[in-house]
């Protein structure tokens, strides 16, 4: 049996499979990344076990693999480190979450660029695909590590994100006032 080759992913440094197949349009990902992203997000897709951290899954998985400046990877950063706020430092739902979520994609054009971390490979989705395979605990409990690692990589940008957060909170609050 011969070894697989791995390659360092250009977005979260993680070592993955080689693999030559197509990644995301605009995220920074290599295929065997994004084919490792692929199989946890099937996984929690097929098992509601795994459900309640799917929002940290994408959310977790974007901000890693940032791309470059422009339009679309402007608003993919600014919304899911906004999603990873709200999850992770006001315990939002993610049924809450996601209503902001909506607002804050229709906001894109009030973001700028916010310079990415470098890369770093000590908690990637590669973490999460080894642990919990068939261990929902552990798949949950990876995720959560894994969610709190890149939020915490973006700290320079933290009060940046929390001001955006606190802007779409107060456009929800009117949205649903009498």
């Amino acid at each position: 049996m011969t070894a697989r080759k791995l390659a360092c992913c250009p977005g979260c440094g993680a070592r993955v499979p080689d693999e030559g197949r197509a990644t995301h349009p605009y995220y920074d990902a290599s295929p065997g990344c994004w084919a490792t992203y692929g199989s946890v997000l099937a996984r929690e897709y097929t098992d509601a076990r795994y459900a309640s951290v799917h929002r940290l899954t994408v959310d977790s998985y974007a901000v890693q693999h940032p791309g470059v400046e422009e339009r679309r990877t402007i608003q993919s950063v600014a919304v899911h480190l906004i999603g990873l706020q709200l999850v992770l430092e006001r315990s939002l739902t993610s049924a809450h979450v996601v209503q902001l979520l909506r607002i804050a994609a229709d906001r894109s054009g009030q973001y700028h660029w916010l310079v990415p971390p470098a890369a770093d490979p000590a908690c990637t989705v590669v973490e999460v695909s080894r642990a919990g395979i068939r261990d929902p605990v552990a798949h949950v409990h990876a995720v959560r590590a894994w969610a709190s690692h890149a939020w915490r990589t973006w700290q320079p940008h933290h009060a940046q994100v929390r001001h955006w957060a606190l802007e779409l909170e107060g456009r929800d609050v009117a949205a649903h006032s009498p």
